[in-house]
């Protein structure tokens, strides 16, 4: 992988993970760089259920790709708070 993808995915992660941390209500007591790693997995996950789905590549913005993209980080904020705020 090509340090430009490195990045991007690095900046795709933070606006997903971002999203996903808006979209779960309260705060969130967890580290950015967990919400970053969230988000990235979330990204790729998504894309690919776009793809399986036929919407990954559509006219215009992927609306739909992006929802999922950021259902996902939700779920993964979510899923993980819920694990590490037990853990302090």
């Amino acid at each position: 992988m090509a340090i430009t993808g490195i990045i991007s995915a690095i900046v795709i992660g933070v606006v997903i993970g971002a999203l996903g941390r808006l979209v779960i209500p309260g705060r969130q007591h967890m580290p950015i760089w967990l919400t970053i790693l969230i988000g990235i997995v979330a990204a790729l996950i998504g894309t690919a259920i776009a793809t399986v789905l036929g919407v990954a590549d559509t006219r215009g913005i992927d609306w739909i790709e992006l929802g999922i993209q950021v259902a996902l980080a939700a779920l993964g904020v979510s899923l993980t708070q819920g694990l590490y705020g037990r853990r302090g």
